[in-house]
């Protein structure tokens, strides 16, 4: 299901209305195929999102290693084919494909894409059933009812994902590109991978009422703060080989877990402020 264009158009899901919270994992960076893949830290995260009716995810790129002759990597320690590897990706992600939302895909894949014309990331979102768009997703997830006192309806939020570029070495370097995404989109939630290390970062803007009070023929009204979540995501690859040589830090193997809360939720009373909608992140 992928968009006939470059241009950006969102994709959508209407979940379950007797959902309190959700929980959004952002699935990433596996490389599968690599020697140093950690395939049972893969499969905690998808045991979790299992065994939880609230948990959600995202497949966000480099699932597979896809090295080539002319690429970066080692291709005589790569484990099977960049075919063997989308294969192995279809049936580790078969059991949970009810709960996959959307997907997008990574550079590695895209080495592939750029050699030979073929996407594999296509061919996995095919074969799960899941939209699909190369260059990044913006995304409308409804659960719920009773936002804002009103029955049937339900609790909105926007995720904007991609999987990001450049291979920048800092926190502040690897962060700053997620804040970017904030400046040219509108979302409550903005995920970047690619750095293979989590970092979460709360952001407000603030937007004005449009709903003023007259006051000497003038209107005056209230100014809203709303809340974004910048952040970027983990990986499933263990340190060593490439990433040592060249001198980049460990990739970071615990799964970030986005919240979308409802009044309802049973995480709500654990925080002190009390809007209309939140959205928190667990590690």
């Amino acid at each position: 299901m992928p968009t006939t264009d470059g241009q950006l158009r969102w994709w959508g899901k209407v979940l379950d209305t007797d959902l309190k919270q959700v929980r959004l994992i952002f699935i990433s960076d596996i490389h599968y195929g690599n020697s140093l893949c950690s395939i049972k830290h893969l499969r905690r995260t998808i045991d979790f999102i299992k065994n939880n009716e609230d948990v959600y995810c995202f497949l966000n790129g480099d699932l597979c290693e896809s090295t080539l002759k002319t690429s970066k990597g080692d291709i005589y320690k790569q484990v099977g084919t960049p075919q063997d590897q989308r294969d192995w990706v279809i049936e580790t992600f078969l059991p949970i494909k009810d709960r996959i939302l959307g997907m997008t895909t990574g550079n590695h894949e895209d080495r592939i894409y750029r050699e030979a014309g073929i996407d594999i990331s296509q061919d996995i979102a095919d074969a799960l059933s899941v939209p699909y768009r190369m260059e990044g997703m913006l995304y409308k997830i409804a659960f719920g009812d009773g936002n804002r006192w009103t029955k049937n309806k339900p609790y909105v939020f926007w995720i904007y994902f991609t999987h990001g570029y450049g291979g920048a070495r800092t926190r502040g370097a690897k962060n700053v590109k997620v804040q970017r995404l904030s400046e040219w989109i509108g979302a409550d939630c903005f995920a970047m991978s690619h750095d293979h290390e989590v970092d979460i970062a709360p952001h407000r803007f603030l937007f004005p009422d449009q709903r003023g009070t007259e006051i000497n023929g003038f209107l005056n009204g209230k100014i809203t703060a709303y809340r974004q979540m910048l952040i970027k995501t983990n990986a499933y690859i263990k340190w060593g080989g490439y990433a040592e040589m060249k001198g980049y830090a460990p990739s970071d193997l615990a799964t970030p877990v986005v919240c979308f809360l409802s009044p309802k939720s049973e995480y709500w009373k654990f925080f002190p402020d009390k809007p209309i909608k939140e959205v928190k992140i667990m590690v």
